[in-house]
């Protein structure tokens, strides 16, 4: 692992119970998760009582605006801006999304990268230059779609590996968008992920979704875990080894206490296969 100090099951850092977590952070939550553009720029007791979390326990930041697959230029000055928030607060890990969400201003979802070898050279050296600026490696997420970009020579896997390897950089494998996936555009999701490169997986999410028909999920973090993505999850384990695995949980939050229950559940899952990679 390259990030020795970040292992076990963690959750992602909601405004809702950040004052709870400041009074008691519940032991078996083993690291927290962040989006940088949401806390980077806090000053006052906010940002000091975010410095007082981050020197108590591990964190992650998993980017949302980077658009490493969009046509305008890479964001150099926001890098630097997150290069600085990581170094603050020790951050153990950066990752973001294979995907794009910005043209001449920012798109309100995140919209897949055509399949093709052209874009697998462009989203690969922009990769190399984010891990160039921030001195790091980074892990990009498989991302989950809707609507097959219309032009591709290769498919989904073949991409992730193409660009895996092209950058040089980590996975971070969403098994929840996997699942979404094979549903919606119908291929076998165990079969997906045994076949990704598992040296490269350092980091996995898993979460909830909301199915709107039996041939569509749409991908909300909305919800519980369904047993079909905890399989996955151990399937993901089986073929990579444990690695540090988050619980995305953005909307219809219920009371802490039930979000720690679904963390303790990874790490039951964690457990099965003895000590992290």
């Amino acid at each position: 692992m390259h990030n020795p100090h970040l292992t076990g099951a963690g959750l992602g850092l909601r405004r809702e119970f950040f004052n709870e977590l400041l009074t008691q952070l519940p032991a078996s939550v083993d690291f927290y998760e962040i989006a940088p553009e949401n806390w980077m720029d806090l000053g006052g007791k906010t940002g000091r009582n975010l410095r007082m979390l981050t020197e108590r326990v591990p964190f992650v930041c998993h980017g949302l605006s980077l658009s490493l697959g969009g046509p305008a230029p890479l964001d150099e000055a926001f890098l630097r801006r997150v290069k600085s928030f990581l170094t603050t607060h020790d951050i153990a890990l950066y990752t973001e999304h294979l995907s794009y969400c910005s043209d001449d201003g920012h798109l309100y979802d995140l919209l897949p990268i055509p399949f093709t070898a052209e874009a697998v050279s462009y989203v690969a050296a922009r990769i190399r230059r984010t891990q160039d600026i921030l001195e790091r490696r980074i892990a990009i997420e498989n991302a989950s779609y809707y609507v097959a970009a219309p032009i591709a020579d290769m498919d989904e896997l073949s991409f992730i590996q193409a660009v895996l390897t092209e950058a040089d950089c980590d996975l971070q494998l969403d098994v929840n968008n996997v699942y979404v996936n094979s549903v919606n555009h119908n291929y076998d999701p165990a079969a997906f992920i045994r076949q990704l490169p598992a040296e490269r997986v350092v980091y996995t999410h898993t979460a909830g979704h909301y199915q709107q028909a039996p041939d569509l999920i749409i991908d909300t973090h909305g919800a519980d875990i369904i047993q079909p993505v905890w399989d996955l999850l151990d399937t993901a384990y089986q073929h990579c080894g444990v690695v540090p695995t988050l619980l995305e949980r953005d909307f219809n939050l219920p009371p802490l206490a039930e979000l720690v229950s679904e963390v303790e559940r990874i790490a039951s899952y964690q457990q099965r296969y003895g000590h992290a990679r």
